[in-house]
């Protein structure tokens, strides 16, 4: 008689955390004063996550963990299977400052990343006109079709964090992470910005992993919203959103989508009470 077909293995995580602490020097080790605690993750590759949670939880901390540029006092982190050990280079990275070199045209922002990340590095002057060509048509997809001659001070707000986008995916990367990048735009460009970025995720599905303060935002954005407790952060609810893959900006009028909110919401409210316990919520 046949065997019976046995269950399909897990999918390996793209973003795997194991019990991660962090400490941000000897002292505070010392003195187990820790900025982020007890950190358990797993994201699926091409998953699109956002952290939320109260000012100073470790929101920007866990990102660091993330890129690399920290390494943690307790556990272990691996990307892709590898562990983490310094700086990742198939990541791309986006702020609330787009931080563009005013000296520098935005085409010439764009490829900055190209000119010193490797294999890309080694040849870009042979392969320049294609690494623009490629530049050009991104901008193009962001809405600057015509604007890759431009100084950032000719930019508005909103163009410079275009260009910020289009710097962090010219490499390619596998994963990209954005800190707050449309929390100092008014909310007509945010809005706008969401449903590029989440175009331009269902064309290439990297890893997208988004701080963020604000609900709808990630709400909108993401696969999987994360809520870290006050410091020491930790997880402390996973919310699966469960919408459409293909949303456009009328779904953030839906009740579907206010009920989400909501629950985020109220989650955060429980957590920033005096006296609120660092375990408030669901563990994931």
């Amino acid at each position: 008689m046949q065997a019976q077909a046995t269950a399909a293995a897990p999918q390996p995580a793209f973003v795997d955390f194991e019990d991660v602490w962090l400490a941000y020097n000897q002292e505070l080790l010392a003195k187990q004063q820790f900025a982020v605690e007890a950190i358990n993750l797993r994201v699926r590759e091409g998953e699109f996550i956002a952290i939320v949670g109260p000012s100073g939880c470790g929101k920007s901390t866990f990102m660091k963990l993330t890129t690399g540029l920290r390494m943690p006092s307790r556990g272990r982190i691996l990307i892709d299977g590898q562990p983490v050990t310094g700086p990742l280079k198939i990541s791309g990275m986006a702020f609330q400052a787009p931080s563009l070199l005013p000296w520098r045209t935005t085409l010439d922002n764009v490829l900055l990343p190209l000119e010193i990340v490797e294999p890309y590095r080694s040849n870009f002057k042979r392969d320049r006109a294609q690494y623009a060509e490629r530049a050009r048509r991104l901008l193009a997809r962001v809405g600057l079709d015509g604007y890759a001659d431009q100084f950032p001070w000719q930019l508005s707000g909103g163009m410079q964090q275009r260009v910020s986008i289009c710097r962090a995916l010219i490499h390619e990367p596998r994963m990209l992470l954005l800190d707050e990048p449309f929390g100092a735009l008014d909310a007509f460009t945010r809005e706008e910005l969401w449903s590029i970025l989440r175009e331009l995720w269902l064309e290439q599905r990297f890893n997208v992993v988004l701080v963020t303060h604000d609900l709808r935002e990630s709400v909108f954005l993401a696969d999987t919203v994360y809520v870290m407790s006050k410091s020491p952060g930790r997880f402390v609810v996973r919310k699966e959103i469960d919408l459409p893959q293909d949303r456009d900006l009328e779904i953030t009028y839906t009740s579907a989508f206010s009920d989400i909110v909501h629950e985020l919401r109220s989650h955060i409210g429980a957590i920033r009470k005096p006296g609120a316990a660092a375990t408030t919520g669901a563990t994931p």
